[in-house]
């Protein structure tokens, strides 16, 4: 779920460290997100791709998400969420600090991130360093899928000088 009102300043974001910023909508991760992730990266292992097998073998009893599919989701969820400052010209990844995969996503479950910003750094005239601890949750269960704390560099629109 986005933001009734989405985040419009750098003060405006400064002003929510320490605070929760954002709950995503929920996003089904179905078998066809995990096989096109699969084709992208070219990991092809059959605990992800072959729901046959992994309902025989895997203790899971059906396909999971690789954890790096579960990871990829942050950028894309972030954004959604409105978190971002409206005069943002561009947002980069800049790192990760930490990240642990706590639960496994079967297939068909529903996930969402909630975030909370953890420090805002000013790295030059309208350059911004973010940390945010980003929770992945699985709707229905206990733990959380991962928790990464995540950096990125923000670079706020230049304002055009008068002539």
């Amino acid at each position: 779920m986005s933001l009734e009102k989405p985040i419009e300043t750098y003060e405006e974001l400064r002003g929510s460290v320490g605070q929760e910023i954002g709950v995503s909508d929920w996003v089904l991760v179905d078998q066809s997100r995990i096989d096109g992730f699969a084709d992208c990266t070219g990991d092809r292992q059959w605990i992800h791709v072959d729901p046959e097998r992994a309902r025989r073998q895997s203790p899971f009893r059906t396909t999971i998400a690789h954890g790096f599919l579960t990871l990829s989701l942050v950028g894309a969820l972030i954004q959604e969420m409105g978190v971002i400052p409206l005069n943002t010209q561009a947002a980069f990844n800049y790192g990760l600090d930490k990240v642990r995969f706590i639960s496994p996503v079967k297939v068909g479950a529903r996930v969402r991130m909630r975030t909370v910003l953890m420090s805002m750094e000013d790295k030059g005239p309208g350059q911004y360093l973010l940390k945010a601890e980003n929770t992945i949750e699985i709707e229905g269960e206990a733990k959380a899928a991962l928790v990464a704390e995540t950096l990125v560099m923000l670079y706020e629109r230049r304002k055009k000088a008068m002539a």
